[in-house]
């Protein structure tokens, strides 16, 4: 593709007014458009690399357009048999020519908003369409779309540059390589606590995060920016946080995914969290690096919390699905149903105690969550945001 020049600079002619559309960018997904009538488009989204599933993800440019036109655009071959689009989602626009005049960025937008079973298929495989009808802003614009809002690897490298540039944040957050992915690219660990005061001091336990093993899951790395910029700011409650625990991030699993617009794989079709039990360095190294990681530290103090943040496109609200034993330990801290309950009972408008499971199922025994469990971590979650 690199090497190829774009079609529009062939194709479009002057006064033409059909739309321009690309992908070819970090995190874009976009494999056809058919243009139906002068407004109405019809849209295909690329699977995940080397599947023929998980059309999910959508994020792509459109230009040439036309300010107050009724355009409608229909993606046709969604796979899910639900979605958030039947309870009030919208799609995502991005106006170039807003964020440059009025600092407006991503906002929600359509109207006659509908998802349903259409007559096409493969492969035994029914697909679902999303349709929506909305009027660009402007003439000539260079819009986006997204099914989330984007956060590229780039958006985290830059993040992780701006923290080790901070002569405060970086005294206490250590930036490491954790592996290189398939494609070469970095999977970061940070560790974050504060210097001890005395050498003695007592030996602090371990908090481990991670985020964004599906890459269309967007919304999990704003979690963990909104985490970050909260446990590195200079509140009393944060500086507490870092004098009595070691945080171990791993911000950004599957890189690869991330960049070339996955919604669920890595570069190997495979999805890295029902990975946590194989030990194919080889395939899987984030995966394989970040359980030995965890072991590591186990051997080193004790791990009061592990959480993996994901998103959830079904279901609404924030919640979260822990692992329960049926004879539970007598300790009223390792029992799972606390840290959720606290969650709620601290922020009752954001988490939702009721939407949270403490099931393990069989289909889920090689998730992070129930493989850290399984190795010895009472408090081990999966985070879900709608």
């Amino acid at each position: 593709v690199r090497d190829l020049c774009p079609l529009k600079q062939i194709l479009h002619q002057e006064g033409d007014n059909t739309l321009i559309f690309e992908a070819r960018f970090e995190s874009g997904n976009l494999q056809k458009v058919v243009k139906i009538n002068e407004f109405e488009y019809q849209l295909t989204l690329r699977t995940d690399l080397y599947t023929s599933r998980h059309t999910q993800w959508y994020y792509f440019q459109v230009s040439n357009t036309q300010a107050g036109m009724p355009y409608r655009f229909t993606i046709v071959n969604f796979t899910k048999r639900n979605s958030l689009y039947k309870r009030g989602l919208r799609p995502l626009l991005h106006s170039e020519a807003d964020a440059k005049k009025h600092n407006v960025g991503w906002r929600r937008t359509g109207s006659e908003i509908k998802y349903y079973k259409n007559n096409a298929g493969q492969g035994g495989c029914q697909y679902f369409s999303l349709t929506w009808t909305f009027q660009f802003p402007h003439d000539r614009d260079t819009c986006y779309f997204a099914y989330c809002y984007p956060y590229t690897y780039s958006n985290l490298q830059e993040y992780l540059v701006a923290i080790s540039k901070d002569p405060v944040k970086s005294k206490s957050c250590k930036i490491h390589a954790l592996c290189h992915s398939l494609a070469g690219n970095i999977v970061y660990l940070l560790t974050i606590t504060n210097p001890p005061k005395s050498v003695k001091g007592t030996k602090r336990k371990a908090v481990i995060l991670t985020a964004r093993v599906h890459p269309g899951e967007t919304n999990s790395s704003w979690i963990m920016k909104g985490f970050l910029d909260y446990i590195l700011g200079d509140s009393g409650k944060a500086q507490l946080l870092r004098d009595n625990f070691v945080f171990k991030v791993v911000p950004m699993l599957n890189p690869d995914g991330v960049i070339v617009g996955n919604h669920r794989c890595s570069l190997t079709g495979q999805d890295l969290n029902r990975k946590y039990r194989s030990n194919v360095k080889k395939c899987y190294p984030s995966i394989w690096y970040t359980r030995n990681m965890i072991k590591r530290v186990m051997g080193e103090r004790d791990v009061f919390l592990y959480c993996d943040i994901h998103g959830h496109n079904r279901k609404q609200n924030v919640f979260m699905y822990g692992c329960e034993r049926k004879q539970q330990a007598k300790a009223p801290y390792v029992h799972p149903h606390v840290f959720p309950l606290l969650l709620s009972k601290s922020c009752p408008d954001k988490f939702s105690f009721p939407d949270c499971h403490f099931r393990v199922r069989k289909s889920k025994e090689g998730t992070g969550r129930v493989v850290m469990w399984k190795m010895g971590i009472n408090n081990s979650y999966t985070l879900e945001a709608s």
